[in-house]
């Protein structure tokens, strides 16, 4: 088991460890298979954009703003 000093670190220390692993298991994606209701709430998603109710945000503007808060 991993453990990660969790306690100790900042939220913007944490966020990049989130990053470093999701980066490490999307280099393997082919390996992966979504489960059916990421399809549901992908189609739910480009609804609520068509009609206007959800604005996309640009990842890296998203992540900033992650880090501020």
């Amino acid at each position: 088991m991993i453990s990660l000093p969790l306690k100790e670190m900042s939220r913007a220390e944490k966020i990049m460890a989130l990053e470093a692993i999701w980066e490490d298991l999307s280099r393997n994606e082919a390996r992966f298979e979504s489960p059916a209701w990421h399809q549901e709430e992908l189609a739910a998603t480009e609804q609520r954009v068509k009609s206007g109710k959800e604005q996309p945000v640009d990842w890296e503007h998203a992540k900033k703003q992650l880090r501020r808060q």
